[in-house]
């Protein structure tokens, strides 16, 4: 989907629509969740501080965010996904892959089926999309972004190995803005520059990830569409509007994000083993403490508990606190009752 949390909000306010908007809170600790075209015009990023986005954008409207709202479109989108494939592996609420190789609707080209959906989509939802047509996921992924907004992009079999040579790697997914600079560093600015090196060079310098990215830039990638894929994480996390040195408001603020995610294990009937409870300090520095269980967590209070535990580990801190977030991880299925009390493992 293009802009989407910006999208419906613009689609739902007429006042915003042709202005830059950022879905998020504008306060100064607040943060960009989304931000329109008009937004990103002037520099204006998703995960951008507030205050920051202002600065490049004095003219921006911040509107609260209504998760409420988008997780319904989403799920009025993945309706018309699924009249064209079974094989739909959602990625967000706004992005999915969808293997079209034998669709529903008989259509003779993935070309040709991603321009019925996304005509569907913008009659249904009001709300435009974009798509990436290609061989594998990885270059269907990149060509998403090729002819956005309301566009699309295909990549053939005889053109992909080429185009993925031109491209910059800091575009390449699984290559974040870290391992993008640390590349740099070593000269490898494209995937030309990637292609050209052994595979031994990338094991020195990237270790387990060398035999991914030596066959990304050869424009390969096996990794089928799964629909059944099993959500590894759920985790919920909030910035304070003020730095936090005391543990009482910094444990209220765990404890309304560990019952956040309980609510989530619940609604899924999906019970963790391992609980991870992350810190961002005043300075940005960033600090994650985890601690995992021989069965799952079967109780909301087990939960609380444990997450107030790894946060007490971090006491005193040495400056303020300015985010926290928790995290359930390792799952299990099963129902909570049915489910033993958890041991600590060491």
């Amino acid at each position: 989907m293009d802009a989407f949390y910006a999208s419906v909000e613009q689609r739902d306010d007429a006042t915003l629509r042709g202005r830059p908007v950022a879905v998020g809170h504008g306060a100064a600790r607040g943060v960009v969740a989304a931000a329109s075209y008009e937004a990103r015009a002037s520099g204006v990023r998703s995960a951008m501080p507030s205050i920051t986005a202002l600065r490049k954008c004095p003219q921006l409207i911040f509107v609260p965010p209504r998760f409420e709202v988008y997780r319904a479109i989403s799920q009025q989108i993945r309706a018309i996904f699924a009249e064209y494939t079974p094989l739909i592996q959602p990625l967000s609420l706004d992005e999915a892959y969808l293997d079209v190789t034998e669709n529903l609707r008989g259509l003779p080209t993935a070309w040709a089926t991603a321009k019925e959906i996304r005509a569907r989509i913008r009659e249904e939802t009001g709300l435009t999309a974009s798509a990436g047509i290609s061989y594998n996921k990885f270059l269907a992924k990149l060509a998403s972004d090729q002819r956005k907004p309301n566009g699309q992009f295909a990549v053939t079999p005889e053109m992909g190995p080429a185009w993925v040579e031109t491209l910059p790697v800091a575009r390449f997914h699984g290559v974040g803005p870290m391992t993008a600079k640390r590349m740099q560093t070593l000269g490898i600015e494209t995937g030309a520059d990637l292609r050209a090196r052994s595979m031994e060079f990338l094991q020195e310098h990237f270790g387990s990830a060398a035999a991914w990215y030596y066959a990304i830039a050869r424009g390969q990638d096996d990794r089928p569409v799964d629909p059944d894929r099993i959500r590894k994480s759920s985790g919920s996390e909030t910035t304070f509007g003020r730095d936090l040195v005391e543990p009482a408001e910094i444990e209220a603020g765990v404890l309304r994000m560990a019952d956040d995610v309980w609510a989530w294990c619940e609604k899924m009937r999906a019970f963790g083993r391992t609980v991870t409870v992350k810190v961002k300090f005043a300075d940005f520095r960033q600090i994650t403490r985890s601690r995992s269980h021989a069965f799952v967590l079967a109780e909301q209070e087990q939960l609380r508990q444990v997450s107030l535990d790894l946060i007490r580990s971090v006491y005193p801190p040495r400056t303020g606190i300015r985010l926290v977030g928790v995290t359930v991880s390792n799952f299990a299925s099963g129902e909570p009752g049915d489910l033993p009390l958890f041991a600590e493992a060491s």
